[in-house]
């Protein structure tokens, strides 16, 4: 059976190895046939202590590791800082 793969965003980064993640799902809502989010965190193993709060991961089922883990960060994407944004336009005013 193939494992689940979710993705959310980090919402802490406090704890040592682990990021709690909030997935957000869609779903049209039975009876009002409006569009409604509802939103769930899962603690999940990130071993090398890489990801921050804002950066989008992505989550899979794994074996359980503690009392709340039982997911693991398998890739993910660096939110852009605007120190960052500031230093590649200066970057590019320089080169040009």
């Amino acid at each position: 059976m193939p494992k689940r793969t979710l993705s959310g965003v980090v919402v802490s980064d406090k704890q040592q190895k682990t990021v709690v993640v909030r997935v957000e799902r869609r779903f049209t809502h039975p009876v009002l046939k409006k569009t409604i989010r509802r939103s769930k965190k899962y603690y999940a193993h990130d071993e090398k202590n890489e990801f921050t709060v804002g950066d989008l991961v992505w989550i899979e089922e794994r074996r359980p590791l503690s009392k709340l883990k039982r997911w693991e960060v398998v890739r993910g994407e660096k939110k852009t800082t605007l120190s960052e944004l500031v230093a590649e336009a200066a970057a590019a005013r320089k080169a040009s």
